[in-house]
């Protein structure tokens, strides 16, 4: 398993730095659209993890939404006069609502779960207030990059992804080390309080570097922004571990020897990326 996980990690890193960071923006945002069908197809089997047909209709139907995004708003009309663009802005903010609500979700479980366990309806639109507002987020990010500044918007991407990974890090090795209280043991016994705070002291790692190489932001507002950022993709990986907890499923996926499913590796960022986004929209937009 740590071979495969270390020789999945390997083509992994660097096919994803490369699109964050080298790939042009409208052909960045065309691509992620194969990496979200296979997480759609994914999210089929928590709807319904033996029909084919149910798997299929939600992964065709999220192929239609994420074309048509691309159509009506092209790359270089996501951001006006530092504005973004209201489809985008709408998707978004729906994005933030339904994650206010997933918490609810989460923290209630398993007796938010005798609502929406056997409605294929409700769960094809969690699956989509999950994964479009990811989606979106990732685009209006990396448009922000310009002809002056062409790695600007790869880079705040980046730095999402960094604080996830420091947040899940260091909520690894403290859990492990010092875990007692049981965090949502109906949702995901493993995880624990004391991992949840370590990990959010291991991103104060990143607010250091960006302070290093911004010293002109605010330090208050980059550690505030950097813990809510990081305490939504705790919420973002307790959500999916619901969902696949109450569909009977272990991981979402096998197409990353591993690591499991596309949806294991972005669980976290599907509620970090538009949280953040909103948060940059409010202070820094």
């Amino acid at each position: 398993m740590l071979k495969q996980r270390i020789i999945t990690a390997i083509w992994l890193i660097p096919l994803v730095f490369g699109a964050i960071f080298y790939l042009p923006s409208a052909y960045f945002a065309w691509a992620l659209v194969g990496v979200f069908l296979i997480a759609a197809k994914e999210w089929g089997r928590i709807i319904d993890a033996s029909c084919q047909m149910t798997q299929w209709s939600f992964t065709i139907t999220l192929a239609i939404l994420l074309v048509a995004l691309n159509i009506l708003v092209p790359v270089s009309e996501v951001w006006n006069t530092g504005h973004l663009h209201p489809i985008f802005l709408a998707v978004t903010l729906l994005g933030g609502l339904w994650w206010l609500i997933a918490m609810g979700l989460v923290v209630t479980y398993p007796k938010s779960a005798r609502l929406w366990q056997r409605s294929h309806m409700l769960k094809s639109m969690f699956g989509q207030l999950t994964l479009l507002p990811c989606f979106v987020s990732l685009v209006a990010l990396k448009s922000l990059s310009t002809a002056s500044e062409p790695y600007f918007g790869g880079a705040l991407v980046f730095l999402v992804m960094l604080v996830v990974w420091a947040a899940d890090s260091g909520a690894y090795f403290a859990g492990k080390a010092l875990g007692r209280t049981k965090l949502a043991p109906n949702v995901s016994p493993a995880k624990t309080i004391e991992g949840l705070v370590g990990g959010l002291v291991t991103t104060m790692i990143v607010v250091a570097v960006v302070m290093t190489l911004s010293p002109l932001q605010e330090m208050g507002l980059v550690i505030a922004v950097t813990l809510f950022t990081a305490l939504a993709s705790a919420l973002g990986d307790l959500s999916e571990s619901m969902f696949k907890r109450a569909a009977n499923i272990k991981d979402s996926g096998t197409i990353l020897p591993g690591h499991g499913g596309v949806l294991d590796r972005i669980d976290s960022l599907t509620a970090a990326l538009p949280v953040f986004t909103l948060i940059y929209i409010t202070f820094w937009m």
